[in-house]
């Protein structure tokens, strides 16, 4: 590539502005949480931006869902990266004829959760990312707690380390299910209608990616059309991701989407030509 093609630019969020208010920069797309990411496109003028921020997701686990491999999807996408990942599953909304049965196999998974160094093979659950994320986790988790939810897993946190969370009974509004956790901890509903079900995920302020579980077309289709997210993943969790199929979000959760192709897509300036062939 020419010289100059690629460059990489260490510095502070306190310079990060000069990249924003260059004219020479074209495009800018961003990562991260959803305030800097709002912030970054407020700053951004006429330039093109790509947003992937935050998320809350949602998997709903209907009474036709093959119950022990929903299950230990939902142990996958609930606590790899110890929830620290942006479609991290946070809340499971699980069908009334199913609860118990899902439960009965879901939580033994978690409490067999193993957490510690990182670096040991056998390590599942690892460190939340810094002292003071640890304890605005368990600062929401206390609110939980004080406000009436029921811990059925883990709740307790040492310095960074959280054990694996598992929480019912959490009003709708609490901090650990309206807002992103980002941490080893998911809230777990009960519901007797599909439509509630969709309606109780599109209730967030995000809208990354949610997840079903379902044979029942009808059903898929409906989530499909009604879901506010960028991305319904029928059969698994709202965390499952591939790099070419387009990845992002709607409502605070981002704007744009990325993905190799899409990302190029993203980045492209369209310029079109037109030949009168016939003058």
């Amino acid at each position: 590539w020419p010289a100059g093609s690629l460059n990489v630019l260490p510095m502070n969020a306190s310079l990060a502005h000069l990249l924003l208010e260059d004219d020479r920069i074209q495009m800018v797309t961003f990562t991260g949480s959803p305030e800097v990411g709002w912030a970054i496109k407020n700053k951004s003028g006429r330039k093109r931006v790509t947003l992937e921020l935050g998320g809350n997701a949602g998997v709903i686990i209907h009474d036709d869902a093959d119950i022990d491999y929903a299950a230990r999807r939902c142990v996958t996408g609930g606590f790899t990266q110890s929830g620290q990942s942006c479609i991290s599953v946070q809340r499971i909304y699980l069908h009334e004829n199913i609860y118990h049965s899902f439960m009965d196999i879901f939580l033994p998974l978690v409490r067999a959760l193993k957490s510690g160094d990182p670096a040991q093979a056998d390590t599942f659950i690892g460190p939340i990312i810094n002292q003071a994320e640890a304890e605005r986790v368990e600062n929401w988790l206390n609110e939980a707690r004080r406000g009436g939810a029921k811990i059925l897993a883990g709740g307790t946190i040492q310095g960074k380390m959280m054990q694996p969370t598992v929480l019912t009974d959490v009003d709708p509004d609490m901090r650990v299910s309206c807002k992103e956790v980002f941490a080893p901890l998911v809230v777990v509903y009960k519901y007797k209608d599909i439509n509630d079900a969709l309606t109780r995920v599109n209730d967030s302020e995000y809208g990354l990616q949610a997840g079903l579980f379902t044979d029942n077309v009808k059903i898929i289709f409906k989530a499909y059309d009604i879901l506010e997210v960028g991305g319904v993943i029928v059969g698994d969790v709202p965390t499952f991701r591939i790099d070419h199929m387009p990845y992002g979000g709607t409502k605070l959760s981002g704007m744009g989407r990325e993905g190799v192709r899409f990302a190029i897509e993203e980045m492209t300036e369209p310029k079109l030509l037109v030949m009168n062939t016939g003058v």
